[in-house]
């Protein structure tokens, strides 16, 4: 074959490449080959073709040998990105997305596709500069519109992703993805109603994104459309069989109307879901087993909230012959102490004694197969420091005439339902206003300042110098006579210390507080407050104003 008839061979089996048919596209690119093994642009297209047909591996081979001999084609270094991004090397897939930037800076796509590859590495400031970039070089680009709203609304900006969306929607109205990162950005402002339907239209147009049918799902459990959520997560998981995500979604549904069988061996799906770091020990990973006299690392894994929680499973670990050592946040260091059948405490990050066995806190219910009947209920089951109890006791003071009420009416702002479990302030000013009340503020973080106490909650005594930790919360809360918090850690810190407690809940809770009823299992002095509807506070907030009224007029 000569160079001329190289050249015209390889001009056709681009024609075919560019016409879909590949395998005949792949027999020219591997017959001059055959003849010019060192023909870079054979080479690349040959990787371009495994890459179409899912053989990634193959193509970063084929693509690498193109760059060697012709590294200055910005093409070749782009596809062996998106080459090297499928395989989910994504620190590879940036380097080479930058190498082709290197050469031409100025290819809209492969910004667009280094964004991608950030945002998969959750580098979200980076990858909104990379789609930005691409729509400035190209701003009719749809792609690089939607992929930035992607980014936005995990950066919690949701106006401006809904903005991104309507505009790649604009330049391309049947951009199924497009459809579906609105229907996030929706979601993420507590529009579900709206998220379902631009959730839908992206199925009409791409049945087959498992993400999508997840989103919907998601959707439809906040709508309180249990069954058509199953029914999205199952065909999420048939698209896409072992997704993490989706896997995740159906625990918790599970689990809220407590399928515990099913919930609980799905809940372990949270650590892909979450992203979370698995903790890498020597010891072996507790799987249940009897325990005589080993010692066993119990580590909190999430939240406050879920720390609180979760340590009641120290006595049914001691039960069957374990030593427990518990691993928390320093903030929990002196308050898990009093947890029963805890012998030692440390914090996270510092030096761990010796341990035989290790497992996540969060583990513990799926290991002792934890019915909703069965949840070890026995409170309290944490108890406030008496020398701490004692200096709250003095600094309230002993007069009793009023009764006592602690309030949080925030979470942490970094908590994924952040805005629809707090309850604006705006909505207790017109209640909260009894002269037989005193009312203690039980938030310590500055995070609550983005939703401040009003003015019209008549005494709003504020102790924050006074508390460090939540041994200092669990001593304060002990000379309260009630808590009423929305679904935070302080909530579980009353329920685990025994105190009244009642919880004020959106209409589609957290999985833990179930459906419908106003008691909960695992707290046996909690009262639970339900929205009636999407977003009711007024009503919820109506009701306990009623409650504490009667309950501080019916005080001796």
């Amino acid at each position: 074959m000569s160079a001329v008839t190289v050249q015209q061979a390889f001009d056709l089996a681009v024609q075919h490449h560019q016409a879909g048919r590949l395998a005949e596209a792949e027999a020219l690119y591997r017959q001059i080959l055959a003849v010019q093994p060192q023909h870079a642009d054979a080479l690349h297209h040959l990787g371009v073709i495994a890459h179409q047909v899912g053989r990634h591996d193959l193509a970063v081979g084929w693509i690498q040998q193109a760059v060697t001999l012709n590294p200055g084609n910005p093409a070749a270094h782009g596809n062996l990105g998106e080459a090297w991004r499928a395989l989910g090397r994504l620190d590879e897939a940036v380097a080479a997305y930058r190498g082709a930037l290197g050469i031409r800076p100025d290819i809209p796509e492969v910004y667009n596709n280094l964004g991608n590859a950030l945002k998969e590495q959750r580098r979200f400031d980076e990858a909104a500069a990379a789609y930005r970039h691409a729509i400035l070089l190209q701003p009719l680009l749809a792609e690089a519109h939607s992929n930035l709203a992607s980014v936005l609304t995990n950066q919690g900006r949701a106006e401006e992703a809904i903005a991104a969306c309507r505009r790649a929607l604009e330049l391309k109205a049947d951009f199924a993805e497009a459809h579906s990162n609105l229907g996030a950005a929706l979601a993420e402002l507590g529009r579900f109603d709206e998220a379902v339907v631009a959730d839908q239209r992206a199925l009409e147009i791409r049945p087959d994104l498992a993400e999508t049918h997840r989103n919907l799902g998601d959707a439809l459990i906040e709508l309180g459309r249990y069954d058509e959520a199953l029914a999205a997560f199952h065909r999420a998981l048939e698209i896409r069989p072992g997704d993490a995500d989706a896997s995740f979604s159906q625990s918790l549904a599970w689990l809220l109307h407590g399928d515990f069988a099913r919930g609980w061996p799905a809940y372990e799906r949270r650590w892909e879901a979450h992203r979370l770091t698995r903790r890498n020990f020597s010891q072996p990973l507790w799987d249940g087993a009897a325990l005589p006299g080993a010692r066993v690392l119990v580590y909190a894994e999430q939240g406050f909230g879920d720390a609180i929680q979760f340590i009641r499973y120290a006595e049914l670990i001691a039960e069957r012959g374990g030593q427990v050592i518990v691993e928390c946040l320093p903030e929990m260091v002196e308050l898990f102490r009093s947890a029963r059948a805890v012998s030692e405490v440390v914090a996270t990050g510092g030096t761990l004694p010796p341990f035989d066995v290790h497992v996540p806190m969060l583990s513990l219910p799926r290991i002792f197969q934890t019915t909703l009947e069965g949840i070890p209920r026995t409170a309290p089951y944490l108890s406030p420091d008496p020398g701490r109890r004692a200096l709250w006791r003095e600094r309230l003071g002993s007069d009793r005439t009023r009764l006592r009420v602690g309030v949080a009416w925030s979470g942490s702002p970094r908590h994924r339902h952040t805005r629809k479990r707090d309850l604006p302030f705006e909505k207790l000013t017109p209640r909260f206003r009894l002269e037989s009340v005193e009312y203690f503020r039980l938030q310590v973080d500055d995070a609550a300042e983005a939703n401040p106490p009003p003015s019209g909650i008549s005494g709003m005594i504020d102790h924050r110098e006074h508390i460090q930790d939540f041994a200092d919360t669990a001593a304060f809360m002990a000379e309260l006579d009630l808590i009423i918090s929305v679904d935070t850690a302080v909530a579980h810190l009353a329920g685990a210390l025994g105190r009244p407690v009642w919880t004020l809940l959106p209409f589609v809770p957290d999985w833990r507080w179930g459906l419908e009823r106003e008691d909960t299992p695992w707290y046996p002095t909690m009262r639970l407050f339900r929205q009636p509807a999407l977003g009711d506070w007024d009503t919820v907030v109506q009701r306990v104003a009623g409650e504490l009224e009667t309950m501080a007029t019916q005080r001796p």
